[in-house]
């Protein structure tokens, strides 16, 4: 027979206990600080309509849309929480303290539903949670609006969370793939303050890209160069905003040819390129998504940049394509067949015609941009991918040559280059608007944009 192993008691805090007589003192003596009356958020304004079209395709239905759950990161730690897209796209709210919260469109007739936000409002002083509960408490997390300030913020009427399940069932967009694939669908054409939150999504990421050209001498001086231009980055993007819209890829040399390096451990070489692919998240959660190759020394090497002008025509061809009624595809097989000729004629590939020139592109030359960098990606294939463009689309053209550094296929002086140049544009009646054209692209725009950078 088997002894059995004692079991040692379950550290769940490192609090000590709190007794009866520090808990009545932590419940008393608070003044009232309620927020300001003019809080309502800008999105209150066109979130109505949005909610309006959701109803109308579901007629009669209860419609359920949550916000999310925390997530533990380590022990008793959570995740920087951000709310589903869709929760955020309808009600307008986008901090942190959203966690656990649902909209609900209750059905209101046959044609109709009414908003009902079910939130936990702010820790009452009447107990201790706002002191002891690590997860919501106040005094760990910070202020939440109550629930006639939230719905001064909303439009929305507001009730407690613990109402939630008393509810009936109904459609939950987190379990229901028609209702996540019509909300994907909605949010395809966007209303002119998505198109502006974007386009300050765009500018903040500018600035960025700036600061980081500026500290380039830095990076090229730490072991880990990548990861300095990464926290470079990351400072503009939470300065701004709610942060970076993804994980900022840094890629200097050879690593260019990984898609989504995200390690940025590695040095930089001067006499390499360094393939930024970044994007500032507003606080609406909106969030841009540029990439730029560029020069570590400031000058592109001859080979540099036969692969960069090569990358451009590319994106150039992708972005001619666009306009309204084109098909969805058409931008990437623009700038694709620019990327087969030019493989041909360097003699790598023997005639432009088939895939073959996938080896060394790898993946689609575009997206969807908006709430998620790759948005709207639940709508179905004939309203997106096989669908055509529409006025009021944000998406980017981002082209790309990976030339893997082991590529037996390539010539010596080709292996190891990475090049995307990636821009972000929305759809207008008779073409297409960039939205990053402040950012420079030619091969001698760029030179003259570093070279202008780091000399400040």
């Amino acid at each position: 027979m088997t002894e059995a192993v004692p079991t040692a008691p379950r550290t769940v805090s490192h609090d000590l206990p709190v007794t009866p007589e520090l808990e009545r003192f932590l419940a008393s003596g608070w003044a009232a600080t309620p927020l300001p009356d003019a809080i309502r958020l800008s999105a209150a304004d066109v979130t109505p309509a949005r909610r309006q079209r959701l109803s109308a395709r579901f007629p009669g239905e209860r419609l359920i849309v949550p916000a999310g759950d925390l997530t533990v990161r380590s022990n008793d730690c959570d995740h920087r929480f951000r709310p589903h897209s869709a929760y955020a796209w309808l009600t307008g709210l986008t901090g942190e303290e959203q966690a656990g919260h649902v909209l609900v469109l209750e059905p209101d007739g046959p044609h109709r539903h009414e908003a009902v936000l079910y939130l936990r409002p702010r820790s009452p002083r009447t107990d201790s949670g706002f002191a002891r509960d690590r997860r919501y408490g106040e005094f760990w997390v910070g202020r939440r609006p109550d629930l006639a300030e939230a719905e001064r913020m909303t439009g929305v009427r507001c009730v407690h969370l613990d109402g939630l399940g008393a509810l009936p069932p109904g459609r939950n967009a987190a379990t229901d793939g028609q209702l996540a694939s019509v909300l994907s669908e909605l949010r395809l054409v966007k209303d002119a303050w998505e198109v502006a939150q974007l386009q300050l999504a765009v500018d903040h990421t500018t600035a960025g890209f700036e600061d980081v050209v500026r500290s380039l001498p830095r990076a090229l001086a730490h072991p880990r160069g990548e990861r300095w231009i990464e926290g470079v980055f990351g400072l503009r993007a939470r300065a701004e905003g709610n942060g970076t819209g993804y994980e900022t890829i840094a890629a200097g040399g050879a690593h260019a040819c990984v898609l989504h390096w995200i390690r940025n451990d590695g040095p930089l070489d001067a006499r390499q390129l360094l393939l930024l692919d970044a994007g500032v998240e507003t606080d609406t959660l909106y969030t841009a998504d540029i990439t730029r190759t560029l020069p570590l020394s400031g000058r592109f090497s001859p080979v540099q940049r036969q692969v960069y002008d090569l990358v451009l025509a590319a994106q150039e061809a992708g972005i001619a394509a666009l306009r309204p009624g084109a098909r969805f595809r058409d931008f990437h097989r623009a700038a694709m067949r620019v990327i087969a000729e030019g493989l041909t004629d360097w003699g790598v590939l023997k005639d432009p015609e088939g895939d073959f020139h996938r080896r060394y592109t790898l993946c689609s030359s575009g997206h969807m941009l908006g709430l998620d960098v790759h948005d709207c990606a639940q709508a179905r294939a004939d309203a997106y991918l096989d669908g055509v463009l529409a006025e009021g689309q944000v998406l980017t053209v981002e082209p790309g040559l990976y030339l893997q550094p082991d590529d037996e296929t390539l010539p010596p002086d080709l292996r190891g280059i990475g090049v995307r140049i990636e821009d972000d544009l929305v759809i207008t009646a008779d073409g297409a608007r960039l939205m990053s054209g402040a950012l420079p692209r030619t091969p001698e725009a760029v030179e003259a944009w570093m070279g202008e950078l780091m000399a400040g």
